[in-house]
């Protein structure tokens, strides 16, 4: 079976068992993750809340397939990641992860339609099928009038909304936010977050990655941080 089939037995679309990450520079090891064991069941929206220093970034890096840990083992869709080659590995995050970051990472010079179809691109979609797909994903985020526009010419909720439909052109088994509102105002943050509870409403499992603890009560489960272990599970 093919590792991108997707296995609608497995309950747990994220498992995380007694991970662990140390930083290793000459002969100073500096632990960041210290046995972290969690799960995002399927459509959950789960945030995992923590400060600066508390491992967030590190675990937002092995949860998007972007570093390796150190130890434990990283299930995805019951499938060890540990398991896999670089290229499956490239795959998978193409193909079963849809990234939203703080800043966008929009192609600047390319309009939103090209933006949203980049994923598709790299997973060999045929182009009707990924014009298709950036005009039903762009409607759905309330921009299917921006398609020609490039993201210079859009305001931060607007570029932020575009990276959302680009997280699911390729209908990824989880979406994963890094502060997705953290360069945003408050009431874009807002409209953004009523954006994400419109997609969980629709079956979407969603991970967001936060220092913001005022985004709590957004979330399904919450899951803190604190000094490279879990403080707490909500």
């Amino acid at each position: 079976m093919s590792i991108l089939a997707a296995n609608s037995q497995i309950q747990n679309i994220v498992d995380l068992r007694n991970i662990t990450k140390t930083y290793v520079n000459g002969e100073l090891k500096v632990p960041v993750l210290k046995g972290i064991n969690a799960a995002v069941e399927r459509g959950k929206f789960v945030g995992f809340i923590g400060t600066s220093g508390s491992g967030k970034s590190t675990l937002l890096n092995i949860l998007g397939l972007l570093d390796n840990p150190t130890g434990g083992q990283y299930l995805l869709e019951g499938i060890p990641v540990e398991s896999l080659s670089d290229y499956e590995l490239a795959e998978i995050r193409n193909k079963k992860i849809g990234f939203i970051f703080q800043s966008f990472n929009l192609f600047p010079y390319l309009t939103v339609e090209q933006n949203i179809e980049v994923p598709m691109l790299y997973a060999r979609v045929p182009r009707k099928i990924r014009q298709a797909r950036a005009l039903e994903l762009a409607k759905r985020v309330k921009l299917g009038h921006r398609l020609g526009h490039k993201p210079t010419q859009l305001s931060g909720g607007e570029c932020q909304r575009i990276a959302i439909a680009r997280a699911l052109s390729n209908n990824p088994a989880f979406i994963l936010a890094d502060e997705p509102t953290g360069n945003l105002d408050e009431k874009t943050s807002d409209e953004i977050m009523e954006l994400f509870h419109e997609l969980h409403r629709s079956g979407v499992t969603i991970v967001m990655v936060t220092h913001n603890p005022a985004l709590a009560p957004h979330y399904d489960k919450i899951i803190r941080l604190r000094d490279g272990r879990i403080e707490s599970v909500e």
